[in-house]
């Protein structure tokens, strides 16, 4: 392996300590190298990056371990000038948020993620109109991957056989003097392998997982990056 990236046998061993840190479990074997086992699925931005399109432009992807809400963080970076297309993902929220301040609860195992719109991209700047254009976007993901298709109920949440997996609030800013929209946050909270039963009761019993706790058959990171795919693109008929 250090041949073949023209490194040192001591950068490779640095590099492998490294991703152990973060979480991804690889196995040694002597006189043969590193192998990456199963079950890795582990979200990053580099790994959200290689699932996307080569040509595909996305302004900056940031992971954290845990935030309170991934749309209060990509708010703040939107009212400090980030661009179209920046993004925000978090492994857990502490105090995730639907409409009208409704909490939604976002352990790990669920996939949690904002993104920072520019008004002047979209084609349309309707509150409905973007909300039901993104809920559609998520559905195609998930379609697409997964081979589920779920349906929206209500405004902002997706449902597949009569139980929650996915919710969706739009946020925005607009210049008070001039009421000027001046960006939009889309946030979007799946359930993705998430354990249902460990919900709280008055949750579980109207929730539901695209998968059962480690079962799925495609990665976080390649639904994510699809769901980014589909809302960058910022065509209705898509």
């Amino acid at each position: 392996m250090a041949g073949q990236c023209s490194v040192s046998r001591n950068a490779v061993w640095k590099a492998i300590k490294d991703l152990r840190e973060k979480g991804y479990v690889i196995e040694a074997v002597s006189n043969k190298g590193y192998k990456l086992t199963e079950n890795n699925d582990i979200i990053s931005a580099e790994g959200i990056k290689a699932c996307l399109p080569s040509d595909f432009e996305v302004a900056q992807i940031m992971v954290y371990e845990s935030l309170k809400s991934t749309s209060d963080r990509a708010k703040e970076l939107a009212m400090e000038g980030a661009s179209h297309g920046t993004v925000v993902v978090a492994k857990a929220q502490t105090g995730g948020r639907g409409r009208k301040d409704h909490s939604f609860f976002s352990p790990e195992g669920g996939l949690y993620m904002s993104i920072v719109l520019d008004p002047s991209k979209l084609f349309s700047t309707d509150s409905k109109a973007v909300t039901s254009f993104v809920g559609n976007a998520v559905i195609g993901a998930i379609k697409e991957l997964c081979g589920i298709e779920p349906y929206i109920d209500g405004i902002n949440d997706l449902y597949v056989d009569g139980k929650k997996i996915c919710g969706i609030l739009l946020e925005s800013g607009s210049e008070f003097d001039s009421n000027t929209l001046q960006w939009i946050v889309a946030g979007i909270g799946i359930n993705f392998d998430s354990d249902i039963d460990s919900f709280p009761e008055d949750v579980n019993e109207r929730a539901s997982s695209l998968f059962p706790t480690g079962k799925a058959t495609i990665t976080k990171n390649a639904l994510i990056a699809r769901v980014i795919e589909k809302i960058l693109d910022c065509h209705p008929d898509k």
